[in-house]
């Protein structure tokens, strides 16, 4: 598993479905370099169980990240073709239709393991003379914030059967935004209204004495 905080996030150019209908061949992460902040997430499968919730719940909270300045970018080792099936079906019938932002296609699974989210990897059977996978040849549940200049600044992996918060995503959306703007720091649950702290001793010193 990666631990890609602190450095760029992997470049990729891969087909993907955006606004819930429109075939995107050559879609990249490029297009938001120094105009937003970037919430790029993976998910196991379409047509499953579990995803749909989170799909949706991210959708449910656009205008949440709409205006912190965040894109939301979902991806999976689907085809294009699949996304787009899955945009257009009702919910009542496991669908997500009324999702609109991107959902790239990870048919190689190349993404996955760039992103050191591959729930298992490629070998080789040398008795057999071929090649082989372990594990499940899906995504783990991982999240990624990605700021302007494409740095990975926040990660998180979850294991297939559980699902992410979305709350806990906007919040870091809002830490590492309040950083970027003040300096400050911000503490164990923070949150917008709360105090933070200058990152020195005198100033952790100072709010433990206040908490």
């Amino acid at each position: 598993m990666s631990v890609l905080v602190g450095k760029k996030a992997p470049h990729f150019e891969a087909a993907a479905v955006v606004n819930g209908c429109d075939f995107v061949e050559k879609f990249s992460l490029n297009q938001y370099l120094g105009k937003k902040h970037v919430i790029f997430f993976f998910y196991p499968l379409d047509f499953t169980f579990v995803c749909p919730t989170e799909i949706i719940a991210f959708q449910d909270k656009m205008d949440e990240f709409e205006k912190r300045n965040v894109a939301v970018v979902g991806c999976s080792v689907d085809s294009d073709h699949t996304h787009w099936a899955w945009l257009n079906t009702e919910k009542n019938n496991g669908g997500i239709k009324g999702v609109k932002y991107p959902l790239v296609a990870d048919l190689s699974k190349t993404i996955a393991s760039n992103y050191g989210v591959l729930a298992g990897e490629y070998d080789y059977d040398d008795e057999h003379d071929m090649e082989t996978f372990a594990g499940a040849p899906v995504a783990y549940r991982g999240l990624f914030l990605i700021d302007k200049q494409g740095v990975v600044r926040h990660q998180v992996v979850n294991d297939l059967p559980l699902g992410r918060s979305i709350d806990e995503a906007i919040r870091m959306v809002d830490a590492l935004q309040f950083f970027e703007e003040n300096g400050e720091v911000c503490p164990a649950n923070w949150k917008p209204g709360d105090e933070a702290m200058s990152a020195t001793h005198e100033g952790v010193a100072a709010y433990l004495g206040k908490h």
